[in-house]
């Protein structure tokens, strides 16, 4: 097993697609969803835009709200980067919290 690192996302994005809510086959609560990031960031002095689209997942209590959010919200998002799956190295956000931004 690898020696434990600093893995940690945090991240305000836009809620692009909701997929629906499911239960792994232990009966625990599973959601999933792509957000949307756009921002302008400094790189070697320089102002940047950038965007990126990442698939994210909330496991327990907080899929359920993920769940309940919707498309089209804005969120702070903090979590932890894991591959997809062992076929699919991809990374996919795993979120321990969720924050509603003000304005939605």
């Amino acid at each position: 097993m690898a020696e434990a690192g600093l893995n940690e996302l945090r991240l305000t994005a836009r809620i692009a697609e909701l997929l629906p809510l499911r239960r792994t086959p232990a009966g625990v609560p599973v959601a999933g969803c792509v957000l949307t990031h756009e921002s302008r960031q400094r790189e070697s002095g320089l102002d940047r835009d950038v965007s990126v689209e990442l698939q994210a997942v909330a496991v327990g209590d907080l899929a359920s709200v993920l769940a309940n959010a919707g498309p089209g919200v804005n969120v702070t998002v903090t979590g932890f980067l894991a591959a997809k799956s062992l076929r699919s190295r991809a990374p996919v956000l795993h979120l321990n919290k969720i924050e509603f931004v003000e304005g939605n």
